[in-house]
């Protein structure tokens, strides 16, 4: 007689089990609980994405500034400046096409015309 109540109640404790499964399965398979499903995996990936993204953003700005800095020393930019500058060189505007080494006061200024308009 135990033996038969044993196997009865384990019958009945597996047959709950099953039936408790399948319904938990069947409730998970339901349109709107798929929909939900799908919802929420595309929020985690668009999470995890942005946050890789923002990750790249902020390592390649970093990067960027550090090659700015050594691109900066290199071209001696962040160097003090400790001497004086040398003083503007001044260009001749025009010149003689015949002779360029004159001085701009020996320029024939009337073989130049200042009409813009001249060229086109």
């Amino acid at each position: 007689m135990f033996r038969r109540t044993f196997w009865f109640g384990t019958g009945v404790a597996a047959g709950v089990w099953a039936t408790t499964k399948v319904n938990r399965k069947l409730r998970q398979l339901t349109p709107d609980s798929l929909a939900a499903t799908a919802a929420n995996k595309a929020l985690d990936a668009g999470t995890r994405l942005k946050d890789r993204a923002v990750g790249f953003a902020l390592d390649v700005r970093d990067n960027m500034a550090q090659r700015e800095a050594e691109l900066d020393d290199a071209l001696g930019l962040n160097a003090p400046v400790d001497r004086e500058l040398p003083a503007p060189r001044r260009h001749t505007a025009i010149e003689n096409r015949n002779n360029p080494r004159s001085a701009p006061s020996q320029i024939d200024r009337t073989t130049y015309s200042y009409n813009r308009n001249e060229d086109h």
